[in-house]
């Protein structure tokens, strides 16, 4: 008897204890940050909103006016980003993207951007410093991310990653060099 309980509870262990996520090698996932380009601050049309299976939204935030609730998946249809955002680059970047692999490839985007940031809204360790002296505006637009972008970033990659394969990060700077060799030392 003693056996059984032993095997039995090793088995739930096992069974339990193990991270069982069930990444669809075929599902993509881009994270997108930036400022206000990346942010979609440009006015869509009707051609912009036309939607594709294959292209996915993770939304990011809470948008009771689109219908979409933080952490789960949508149909991309701009605004990617805020609830009143405009087009962003990542709208044509998962569209470009599907256009030109397989078919049998899902593309993901997750869009954690804020216009009139600097890069050290998304540094884990010195964001609420950068926060503290900026102006209300940029706090205004930080709030819907609970003040933290880089927070909401990671804790939408961990649930992105559940299902997808993560890919590779795509923003979108005045200076996108400078933040694409920032980013790579601190997002990881």
């Amino acid at each position: 008897m003693i056996k059984k309980l032993n095997l039995l509870f090793a088995f739930a262990v096992l069974l339990f204890g193990i991270n069982t996520y069930a990444q669809n090698p075929k599902f993509h996932i881009y994270l997108c940050i930036g400022q206000s380009n990346m942010e979609g601050f440009a006015k869509f049309e009707a051609q912009d909103t036309v939607s594709n299976e294959r292209f996915k939204v993770l939304q990011a935030i809470d948008c009771d006016n689109l219908k979409r609730k933080k952490g789960q998946w949508y149909t991309a249809v701009p605004p990617l980003n805020r609830c009143n955002s405009g087009l962003s680059p990542a709208d044509y970047f998962g569209k470009e993207m599907i256009a030109n692999l397989p078919k049998d490839v899902t593309i993901g985007v997750i869009n954690v951007a804020v216009g009139g940031c600097k890069i050290e809204l998304f540094d884990k360790d010195n964001y609420q410093t950068y926060l503290s002296t900026a102006p209300d505006w940029l706090k205004s637009f930080a709030a819907p991310y609970e003040g933290n972008p880089y927070g909401t970033l990671i804790e939408m990659a961990k649930i992105a990653q559940k299902t997808a394969l993560l890919k590779e990060y795509y923003c979108i700077r005045e200076n996108q060099i400078q933040m694409i060799r920032y980013g790579q030392k601190r997002l990881k």
